[in-house]
């Protein structure tokens, strides 16, 4: 019998050749909801067009994933900009991938941001806040208890609380640096049961302790190896535990 529902997501639009291209193509039937990349970090007007289709086929919730605008760096270096630049770049990324979306009949339904623009404004609420205004017609995705939570509340917005499936946590609630050795969690099976524990709402280990998480979605990173066997293995494991996969409200 289900006891709860959790949402499965995947950021996409970030392949850079055929081979990541299939693998998201595979997993989009896997997920709830996925994140496009909308040129920040990644992506294309093609891109973006692609994955927006692709989503639609297999009724797939749609959202933006905007990054400082990064592209060398893939989004994931910490960099300093102007507040209102990056206000600006923010907002254009995601009216763009909206443009698109319009002409492909498809409702935007939340905002995700990417990397470290991610991990910084979980901290910072003066960035939480930008990305919070740029963001203000849509569900913001987040992590539980962050500035970003913060900000939403504050702005009235609706936040979805996230957690990872495949990313080591520390006891802090942050995300074990990809810098440091067993941020990614390389086992299918470990992370099914870290996607499990998380949906639960359990106690598990980090590196250096233990916490608990209250999420409404959980994420597997398109670009990680074996993120489709572990959209299947996570799927497996929730829905033979009672949660069943759904876009978050």
């Amino acid at each position: 019998m289900t006891s709860r529902i959790i949402d499965l997501n995947a950021d996409m639009g970030e392949y850079a050749d055929d081979a990541q291209r299939a693998s998201e193509e595979a997993l989009m039937p896997l997920i709830s909801s996925c994140s496009i990349a909308c040129g920040g970090h990644a992506g294309d007007p093609n891109s973006m067009r692609a994955t927006l289709q692709l989503a639609k086929k297999h009724n797939v919730s749609a959202g933006a994933h905007p990054a400082y605008p990064d592209r060398e760096g893939f989004g994931r270096r910490h960099l300093v900009f102007d507040p209102d630049e990056l206000e600006a770049s923010l907002a254009e990324q995601i009216s763009t991938l909206e443009e698109i979306a319009e002409e492909e009949d498809i409702l935007l339904r939340h905002v995700k941001p990417h990397g470290a623009l991610y991990n910084d404004a979980a901290k910072d609420l003066n960035l939480a806040e930008i990305i919070a205004h740029v963001a203000k017609k849509y569900i913001l995705v987040g992590p539980p208890g962050s500035a970003l939570e913060h900000a939403a509340r504050s702005d009235k917005i609706a936040f979805a609380p996230e957690g990872f499936v495949d990313r080591s946590y520390q006891a802090s609630g942050a995300l074990t640096p990809r810098t440091e050795p067993g941020a990614i969690i390389a086992n299918v099976d470990a992370r099914a049961e870290q996607a499990l524990t998380i949906a639960r709402g359990d106690n598990f280990h980090a590196r250096d302790g233990v916490l608990s998480l209250s999420v409404k979605t959980l994420c597997i990173h398109s670009d990680s190896p074996g993120a489709v066997d572990t959209a299947i293995a996570a799927r497996e494991k929730l829905e033979e535990n009672g949660i069943a996969i759904q876009a978050f409200e």
